[in-house]
């Protein structure tokens, strides 16, 4: 099936309702790329004109519905388990484990957590610790069948590329070809469906000792980030952390959080006062 032709004039407008909508940045040189994914939609929807299928998507009352299912499509879902593990065990073993033995039950939220395998990660650390009942996780995504495919606990044998020993069949069991989460570490997290770009619907998360938003500001562009961090931050309690994606900075952002190194990790905190 050919892809419907996407003019720069229609590559601007179409861009631009996603990036409202979702946060999503496409730069000119991802028009074509953009073109093939959204003309499979228009298609299926019975479109032959791209400019319509913008018209449908922007005015007509089931609009919404179909903008929604485009930007799931579009999101990317590329997680696994145990990515980027040191600043989980730092997060674990320096602020979480010390917080819940002072009497304390932090919250933790990680936001664009796709298919679940970062929340998951750090319930196996918690419950690794014997601490995984005395922390609140939140876990959240803006695709609703990602967040399905989470709260099953059922992932594919791609997620278990960092894997360490002894995690598999302590943690998770291998059925039928695919990894299988315990249902109890599965059930210590909260799935929630948030849009990072509505401050709103951030704020009614309430605040968090810690918040993990990695590998997702990449995605955005520097306004939009800007103003997800800055969300971000307002939802973080006095003291509480941020951490980002190894490949991602805030300096440039101009934020309020300080950065300090915790043995190799860099942690975004917010200050006490």
């Amino acid at each position: 099936m050919s892809a419907l032709p996407m003019s720069p004039q229609v590559f601007a407008i179409l861009s631009a309702l996603i990036e409202q909508r979702a946060g999503l940045h496409y730069r000119p040189e991802d028009r074509e790329l953009l073109e093939d994914k959204v003309s499979a939609r228009a298609l299926d929807a019975g479109f032959d004109s791209l400019l319509d299928y913008y018209y449908f998507l922007r005015y007509d009352p089931a609009g919404t519905e179909a903008l929604d299912a485009l930007v799931d499509s579009l999101l990317v879902h590329e997680t696994y388990f145990f990515r980027e593990a040191l600043p989980l065990t730092v997060l674990v073993d320096d602020v979480l484990v010390p917080a819940v033995r002072d009497g304390r039950r932090p919250r933790v939220w990680c936001a664009a957590c796709s298919t679940g395998e970062e929340p998951l990660t750090l319930a196996m650390m918690l419950a690794e610790r014997g601490v995984l009942s005395g922390v609140e996780i939140v876990a959240s995504d803006l695709s609703p069948r990602a967040l399905e495919r989470a709260r099953t606990g059922e992932h594919n044998l791609r997620s278990l590329r960092a894997l360490p020993p002894g995690v598999e069949g302590r943690w998770m069991e291998i059925r039928d070809g695919r990894p299988h989460v315990r249902p109890e570490l599965v059930e210590a997290v909260d799935w929630r469906r948030v849009n990072l770009v509505d401050p709103a619907a951030v704020a009614a998360l309430g605040a968090f000792d810690a918040i993990l938003c990695r590998n997702v500001l990449i995605y955005f562009n520097d306004d939009t980030a800007r103003r997800v961090v800055d969300a971000l931050t307002r939802a973080l309690v006095p003291g509480g952390h941020l951490l980002v994606g190894t490949s991602e900075s805030l300096m440039r952002f101009g934020t309020a959080l300080s950065c300090e190194e915790r043995r190799g990790a860099f942690f975004y905190t917010r200050a006490d006062t």
